[in-house]
C-alpha cells in the first residue's frame, strides 16, 4: 500500500473563510499575510483538487492536514473554530485517494468535537509542535490524546508557527527542525508515560532529534536499546543519507512516507543500488497499516 502522510491542500470552504479574515492569518484574493512575514503568492494550482488528485495517481492513500505553520490552532477558539469547522467539512469529502488529518485548537482542547470529527472518518489528529514541546503544552493537549489513544488512532506533529529571521528557507531549517526536536523529546519525558499506547508520528524526521541519542544517555537517561514500536518518522525534505542515519538509530520500521506537497516533493531519488532499494521499499510501504489502523469496536 503506497501512502503519502503528509500534504497539504487548501479547500474551497478554508479559502473562502481565509478570506473573509482582516487579520492574520487571511488571504487576500492568493496572497497569504501571517503575522512576521512578509506576504506569501500561493498558486491556485498548488490546491486544485483535480490537479492534486491526478498528481496522486500513484498513491493508495494521501493524506492531507490544515497547515499547521499559518497558526490556526493557536487562534482564540471563536476565530480558530470557523476555519478548522470549513477544512473539516471540506476534508470530509476529498475523492480518492485522499484521507485527512482532523485539526483542532490548542486554545479549546475540545474532546467531544474532536471525537465527532473522527466518527466522520478522520485519520487521526494533526497538532502543531509549537505546542507540544515541553509538558504545560502536553498536558493541555491531554484531552485530545485520550481520544486518539481510545480509539488507536494516530496523532501527527507538524511544526508550527515560525516567524521570518533570514533567507526563505530558514524557517524549514532552523525554527520547524527546533519545534520537532523539543517535540520529540517532550514527548518521551511527558508525552510517553502519560499515553502508553498512542501513536504518534513526527514529521520530517523529527528534526532528526534520534541522532541525539548517545548524547542523552551520555547525561543520564535511562532506556538504552529501546524502541519504543509506537513512534514514526516521517520523511519529508530529506533523503537517504538521512533516513539511513535514523535507521541506523531505530531500526527501518520507523519510517513513513511523506511529501509536504505542494511546498516541497518527495526528495527520494530513483533507487541506483541494493542499499538504496531497501531503504526507498522500507520507506514507501513498511508502516502504513501500523501507522493507520483504528481499534476494531472503532471501525
Amino acid at each position: 500500500m503506497s501512502v503519502d502522510v503528509h500534504q497539504h491542500l487548501w479547500t474551497p470552504s478554508l479559502v473562502d473563510a481565509l478570506r473573509r479574515r482582516t487579520r492574520p492569518p487571511y488571504l487576500d484574493g492568493w496572497t497569504l499575510v501571517l503575522d512576521g512575514e512578509p506576504p506569501y503568492e500561493a498558486d491556485p494550482a498548488d490546491h486544485d483538487v483535480e490537479i492534486r488528485r491526478r498528481r496522486n495517481a500513484h498513491l493508495d492513500l494521501a493524506l492531507v492536514s490544515l497547515s499547521s505553520p499559518l497558526g490556526i490552532e493557536h487562534l482564540p477558539p471563536e476565530e480558530a473554530w470557523p476555519l478548522i469547522d470549513a477544512y473539516h467539512a471540506d476534508a470530509r469529502a476529498l475523492p480518492a485517494p485522499f484521507g485527512a488529518w482532523a485539526a483542532a485548537p490548542v486554545t479549546d482542547p475540545d474532546p467531544v468535537r474532536l471525537s465527532h470529527a473522527l466518527d466522520q472518518g478522520l485519520a487521526g489528529l494533526q497538532l502543531p509542535a509549537t505546542v507540544l514541546g515541553d509538558a504545560r503544552g502536553l498536558a493541555l493537549a491531554a484531552p485530545l490524546l485520550d481520544v486518539l489513544e481510545e480509539r488507536g488512532l494516530p496523532l501527527f506533529v507538524h511544526p508550527g508557527p515560525a516567524a521570518a529571521q533570514g533567507p526563505a528557507w530558514w524557517a524549514a531549517v532552523v525554527p520547524y527542525v527546533q519545534q520537532m526536536h523539543a517535540a520529540w523529546y517532550a514527548f518521551e519525558a511527558f508525552g510517553r508515560p502519560r499515553h502508553p499506547r498512542l501513536k504518534v508520528c513526527f514529521a520530517l524526521l523529527a528534526g532528526l532529534a534520534p541522532l541525539h541519542r548517545e548524547r542523552q544517555l551520555s547525561r543520564g537517561a535511562a532506556g538504552r536499546g529501546l524502541v519504543d514500536p509506537d513512534l514514526f518518522l516521517e520523511t519529508s525534505s530529506y533523503g537517504p543519507r538521512a533516513a539511513d542515519a535514523v535507521i541506523r538509530e531505530l531500526g527501518i520500521d520507523v519510517l513513513v512516507a511523506g511529501s509536504d506537497q505542494p511546498y516541497a516533493e518527495s526528495a527520494w531519488p530513483d533507487p541506483g543500488d541494493l542499499a538504496q532499494r531497501a531503504v526507498d521499499h522500507a520507506v514507501r510501504v513498511a508502516n502504513p497499516g501500523r501507522l493507520l489502523s483504528r481499534k476494531e469496536s472503532h471501525q
